[in-house]
């Protein structure tokens, strides 16, 4: 999965009337403009090869029908597989934020809330960890139930033991028997099927005893639970 981190940013202009917007300096039409230039930073600067997002999910501006607010606050989120591809979009959208909106003669502050970093890093699988895991999972589960899952674009936390150690995030499905859409884990329609818990908690076990078992020396402990001796 990729990185992720969030921006927000404040629009400033000069507030007035609708009826004469030629007295204002309008900061809805500069977020306006301001989001559709960001879209442009993924369709005509990144590699096709190379997968981002940039997503304005917040828009804040004005109470009435008929007053041009003083200022308009906007913010989302930005993706990336690659650290160098998540800096340089960062970069780019603070550009493109500050330069849109001086089109259009407001001022603009940029928040990125995490200076140095991403607020995820990328999930990024063990070569070594994966082969295994295929391994254990197929034996104990059946090949055809292994699937192999197309990098996305969200984030995830596990990824900062992944910065200090080789990780490995596998996803346990739990599709019911009725083949009914299970919906996703941000619905609020969401539920968990608890039969598919006993399998999760079974391959877990699995591929730790196995691990440690091919990864010599082997403590007697776990050789006593490998051979069901405990």
């Amino acid at each position: 999965m990729a990185a992720s981190g969030r921006f927000e940013a404040t629009i400033s202009g000069k507030g007035g009337h609708a009826a004469i917007p030629q007295h204002s300096i309008d900061p809805i039409l500069a977020a306006s403009n301001v989001i559709v230039s960001l879209q442009h930073l993924i369709s005509r600067e990144s590699d096709p090869l190379d997968s981002q997002v940039v997503t304005v999910a917040k828009f804040q501006g004005g109470d009435a029908f008929n007053v041009i607010p003083d200022s308009v606050t906007l913010g989302g989120t930005f993706r990336a597989f690659s650290i160098e591809s998540f800096f340089q979009l960062r970069q780019r959208i603070e550009q493109v934020i500050v330069a849109q909106a001086a089109v259009q003669r407001c001022n603009a502050t940029v928040n990125f809330f995490d200076e140095e970093k991403p607020s995820y890093p990328p999930t990024i699988n063990d070569g070594k960890l994966h082969k295994h895991f295929q391994k254990v999972a197929g034996k104990l589960l059946g090949a055809n139930k292994v699937i192999e899952v197309p990098p996305m674009m969200g984030a995830e936390d596990f990824s900062f033991y992944q910065e200090v150690i080789p990780g490995y995030m596998f996803w346990l499905g739990m599709q019911n028997e009725s083949n009914e859409r299970l919906h996703s884990i941000h619905s609020p329609y969401f539920t968990v099927n608890e039969d598919a818990l006993p399998y999760g908690a079974a391959l877990h076990a699995s591929l730790a005893a196995t691990y440690l078992l091919k990864h010599q020396n082997v403590v007697p402990f776990v050789e006593a639970i490998h051979n069901d001796e405990l």
